[in-house]
Formats: C-alpha cells, structure tokens, sequence
C-alpha cells in the first residue's frame, strides 16, 4: 500500500478510537502518522486535548503534534503548509502517511492543496478586527459589499471572524473570498486517499465514552494543566484557551462557576461537537465508515484497510 501513492485519512468524532487505529495501522504497513487536531499542534496542551501519549504512539513517528507555542498565531493555511512538507517528507521516504484527526476542514484543506492561495496575513488580520471593533460590524458588511455583495448577502453583521476573512481575501489575493471558493473547488486535489471514518451504530455509546474520557482527563490533571496554561500568561479569551476542556476550567478556575459545573460543561460541549464533526463529515460521499458496536474493533479494521 506504501507504494500505491495514496496516503489514508482516519477520521470520525472525539473518542471513536483513531488514535489506535492510526498508530495499529501505520505498524501494519510501516506508515508514519500525521495529527489533523487542530489544537494538538500546541505544546503545553496535552491532556485536554487526547494527545497521544508515547504508549499509545507505539513507537511509531507522529507528525504536527507539539509544533507551536499556545500563544502563537495558527491558521489552517499554516497547517495546510507544515503538514503537507511532512506528508512529502514521508512519502520521499517510501513511507505511507496516515492522517489522523477529526478536524474536518483541516483534512480537507489538506487534501485540497488549496490552502496556499489565501494564506493570510496575520498583521493584515489584526487591523481589520481592530478596525471591525471600531466601525462595527454594519459598517464593515457595507463596506464588504461594495466588493463582494454574494458574501455580504450571506453574513451577520455579528460575524466578525468570517467578515475579516473576506476582507483578508480580498486584499491578499485580489479576489473576493466568493470567487476564490469558486475557483478552488475546480481544481483537482493534491493527495489521492484513502478515507475511513469511525462512529459508533449507538449515539449513546459514543457518549458514553465522551463522558468517560472527560473523567479521565480530570483524574490526569486537566485542571492543574490549565493552572499552568494561565500561569505562562495565557489570557482566557486567546484561541488556544477556547478549545473544550480548557475554556470551562479556566472559566472554574476565574469563579465563573464550579468545578463540577464545568465538567458538566465540557462533557455537553464535547457531545455537541461531536454532532458537528458527523454533520461536517457525512458530507463526504468518498468516506468509507466503520461503524462499532460497543467498543471499536482496531484489529478487524486494519485487517479490512490492508485487504482492500
């Protein structure tokens, strides 16, 4: 399979067990895995969010983990750019890259290619919101569209994130952020993969075990971790700390509410994404799925990912 040019995309919701099977397979046909978690690429940041431990890495390399300070800016562009250099690195080496991760836009974007174009300019970025802060956001969307009425048309003067994006765009690549999408979906993807997505048949199950790892990360220190995310002078409200788990500790930790109403939150918050990564990825016509019973099946996965 190492040979066939393809690489593999594991994917699926929080819990549904891609980190065995990433780490299983890659033993199983001599592949190195590449992390598609968009806040395992923080250091610092381990046990909130299910970085894999050397155990469960089985001596096996794994990529984009640890590459940035939680304070540092990162953008899916960024991802696109460092985990395609490892994905060809692997390759380079007659290796088979494996990604694994349930963050449905950076395997897309990733497997696109297209993430280069609108790369973005993170000093551009911050005087647009500052800018946004200052106008407010109906001055911004009349200004937006001027140039492009198909986004305004589509956004909420509330949603700053994606208003600065259009603007960002624009004035680093000359299109509207509507034709740049236009012109990226014709384009032929860069990788060629295989993609496998692991969900359970019971929603309960999966919630289930949601909750349990949610226990188990409180028995491992999540809170004293995040202590020392604040220590380091990590502010709540900057985007490493809005990842679920360290947002409602810290929000424990501040007097917001109480430990054990946190957990409460993190537990609901964790259910809900992994709704949004099932909508996000049942989009996907090209997905092959494996659905577990109570518990997920590893080895019969890998034996039916070799075979076919």
């Amino acid at each position: 399979m190492s040979g066939s040019g393809k690489i593999i995309v594991i994917t699926g919701p929080t819990a549904t067990g891609k980190t065995g099977l990433g780490a299983q397979l890659a033993i199983e046909t001599g592949g190195e895995v590449v992390s598609a978690d968009s806040m395992q690429v923080y250091k610092h940041m381990d046990i909130g969010t299910a970085k894999p431990t050397e155990q469960e890495r089985l001596g096996v390399p794994h990529h984009m983990i640890d590459i940035v300070q939680p304070w540092e800016d990162y953008s899916v562009s960024s991802y696109v750019a460092d985990a395609t250099l490892c994905i060809d690195d692997i390759r380079s080496r007659g290796k088979l890259p494996i990604i694994v991760g349930g963050t449905g836009l950076y395997i897309d974007s990733l497997l696109s290619g297209h993430g280069f174009r609108a790369r973005g300019d993170s000093m551009l970025r911050k005087d647009l919101e500052d800018e946004y802060e200052d106008s407010g956001g109906q001055v911004m969307l009349s200004k937006l569209r001027e140039f492009d009425p198909d986004s305004a048309d589509k956004l909420h003067a509330n949603d700053k994130k994606r208003i600065v994006r259009a603007f960002e765009v624009y004035a680093t690549t000359g299109q509207t952020i509507s034709e740049h999408d236009r012109y990226t979906k014709r384009l032929p993807p860069k990788y060629d993969a295989v993609k496998i997505g692991l969900t359970f048949s019971d929603r309960a199950d999966l919630y289930k075990r949601i909750d349990t790892r949610v226990d188990t990360m409180l028995d491992k220190g999540l809170e004293n971790e995040v202590r020392a995310l604040l220590d380091m002078g990590l502010r709540p409200g900057c985007t490493a700390m809005q990842a679920i788990g360290y947002k409602e500790i810290a929000g424990a930790i501040t007097g917001l509410y109480t430990l054990g109403q946190a957990v409460d939150k993190i537990k609901m918050e964790s259910r809900r994404y992994a709704k949004r990564q099932l909508t996000w990825l049942r989009r996907d016509e090209k997905i092959k799925w494996f659905t577990w019973e109570s518990e997920p099946d590893i080895g019969g996965c890998v034996r039916v990912i070799i075979a076919g």
